[in-house]
């Protein structure tokens, strides 16, 4: 009896360690082909958080782990080697692109990964249609001429003073370098008193709560409480924001989103970037209320990758 129990238990064991051996050696989750999936830090651009997030949601063939911060906080993530992409409304400067290869050995590469209209945002309320570049800039640059809605021939319902209330993103924002030098010149600088936002997002919910507001944002974050205004370039009369008017450069300020890596990108990450700049990522991008590459500036990855 003793014995027979004794088999018993060691029929068990045995059992157990059969178990055991083979859960041990199977492949845990895994993207296409079998692969493990990898986890690709992606940090960077406020105004690109969104469709980031987007893209990482969608996609299912690694773990892409998404956080904001601005353009300058993905770029020196980049160059520390804490992310494997950056994202960034701007280009890398040359001083940026210069310390990266002293610290890494590596050149960072460019990829172009859709367009943003940056909109020109005011309370819903306000009878505005349309600036001109040169009236934009009088509102936002030091020492700028415009200060009051009614010096654009306006008067905004709950704007009780009339002084124009200006909206702005921090200094580390891609964004606020971007409008800085295609709206107040490169040697332009901003008024005293803007009240700086941390966000994209942030500056259009102030706009939409703040009748006296005007702000800058990508036109992806409108919400009810506000409006786009037309703006005026050189030639022609004024545009909104839309995904045409950027296509054919018709709209004044517009400008490319980009993704960095460190040298060129292998594996999962360029699997992830080009699955990115394919109909299906640009789906997603399009989706999220950004302006899409054009078809024929998209990638030949398989357009249904992650998607499953």
């Amino acid at each position: 009896m003793w014995q027979a129990r004794r088999l018993g238990w060691c029929s068990v064991l045995n059992l157990c360690l059969a178990t055991l051996a083979l859960t041990s050696c199977t492949p845990g989750p895994s993207g296409s082909g079998g692969k493990a999936k990898k986890s690709i830090q992606n940090r960077g651009s406020d105004t690109m958080i969104e469709v980031a997030q987007a893209w990482s949601e969608a996609y299912h063939e690694a773990n892409i782990e998404v956080s904001g911060g601005g353009s300058g906080v993905g770029i020196s993530s980049l160059i520390s080697g804490v992310v494997e992409i950056a994202n960034s409304s701007r280009p890398m400067s040359e001083k940026e692109t210069k310390e990266a290869k002293q610290r890494t050995g590596k050149t960072p590469v460019l990829f172009e990964v859709g367009y943003d209209a940056l909109a020109v945002y005011v309370h819903k309320d306000n009878p505005l249609e349309e600036l001109t570049l040169d009236q934009l800039k009088e509102i936002y640059r030091d020492g700028g001429k415009v200060n009051s809605w009614s010096d654009l021939g306006v008067s905004v319902p709950g704007c009780l003073d009339g002084k124009i209330v200006i909206v702005s993103r921090q200094n580390n924002s891609g964004t606020y370098e971007y409008f800085r030098e295609h709206v107040l010149g490169k040697d332009g600088n901003f008024k005293l008193g803007t009240l700086d936002q941390s966000g994209s997002k942030d500056v259009v919910a102030l706009v939409g709560k703040t009748p006296c507001a005007i702000g800058y944002s990508g036109m992806g974050y409108k919400v009810p409480g506000v409006k786009f205004v037309k703006v005026k370039g050189k030639d022609g009369g004024g545009v909104l924001p839309s995904i045409s008017a950027v296509h054919d450069s018709s709209y004044p300020i517009s400008r490319p989103l980009y993704m960095y890596t460190l040298g060129s990108p292998e594996d999962q990450v360029k699997e992830y970037i080009d699955w990115i700049r394919s109909n299906a990522g640009q789906g997603v991008l399009e989706k999220v209320g950004y302006v899409p590459l054009k078809p024929e500036h998209r990638s030949k990855a398989a357009g249904n990758a992650g998607t499953h």
